[in-house]
């Protein structure tokens, strides 16, 4: 019988696992892009979005707003982002709401002004999604909806939505939800320039869809599934024997988007 010791399962670096060289990125490009920006992400105390928020903050942004409905992933964020950068505590704005509010969204774009916006929030898990479809077209779609009139509207610079690899010939209604609010985003990129021309506003606003694979470590991913599966003693469930997954981790996901 094979003796399995937990306790060095979880200390498994997830970089370990991906068999392969993790990506480089060119940081000197991305510090061009945010430094001394003022920058809104949203769903900034998910997986996603707290990557994000680590990885920004390390490239001397002007300000940074995290928008988040949970209110303690805030905090937490703001107790971790305390350590890591005591500095910047004075550009890092805490702002609990949801994108469906749209009188919420109006102030914290009249408030702040960002020039880039990061949009992370979401509903995202494909089988809960199945049983509430209602809430994933208000979220993703309608929200989605929300953010990018108001960026447009607001003079923002560049609107990056993170999407899903579940969008491509959407097959669950958490994919097509996805996919629509890639077309809401896309449909704003023409629209909201024209709009920009009429107005003789200075720039142009670009929104840009980055599609995500299985993010190793992410909140509901199958890495943290499959260590509960063990402590449990098995099995470990696959979707189909013949079902290829492509990963990447956290930091590089968030890396190649910026």
């Amino acid at each position: 019988k094979l003796d399995i010791n937990l306790k060095s399962l979880e200390e498994i670096r997830i970089e370990d696992l991906i068999g392969r060289q993790a990506v480089k990125v060119n940081y000197e490009e991305i510090e061009g892009f945010l430094k001394d920006k003022i920058i809104l992400i949203t769903g900034a105390g998910g997986s996603i979005g707290s990557e994000i928020t680590m990885q920004v903050c390390a490239f001397h942004p002007r300000k940074v707003i995290l928008f988040d409905i949970d209110e303690t992933a805030l905090h937490n964020m703001s107790l971790k982002l305390g350590r890591s950068f005591p500095y910047s505590k004075d550009k890092i704005f805490f702002i609990t709401g949801d994108i469906r509010d749209e009188d919420r969204i109006e102030e914290v774009f009249k408030t702040f002004s960002p020039q880039i916006v990061f949009h992370a929030a979401a509903y995202k898990h494909v089988p809960m999604m199945e049983y509430n479809p209602k809430e994933a077209v208000k979220v993703n779609m309608f929200g989605t909806y929300l953010l990018a009139k108001a960026s447009v509207d607001y003079g923002v610079e560049k609107f990056i939505m993170i999407s899903t690899d579940k969008a491509v010939s959407p097959t669950s209604i958490m994919g097509a939800t996805k996919r629509m609010a890639e077309h809401i985003c896309k449909a704003f990129n023409n629209a909201g320039n024209q709009q920009l021309a009429v107005s003789n506003q200075d720039g142009r606003i670009e929104f840009v869809s980055v599609r995500f694979g299985n993010v190793l470590g992410s909140r509901g991913s199958v890495l943290p599934l499959f260590l509960e599966q063990l402590r449990y003693g098995g099995p470990l469930t696959i979707t189909h024997r013949e079902m290829q997954r492509y990963f990447m981790t956290i930091p590089e996901a968030v890396s190649l988007v910026l």
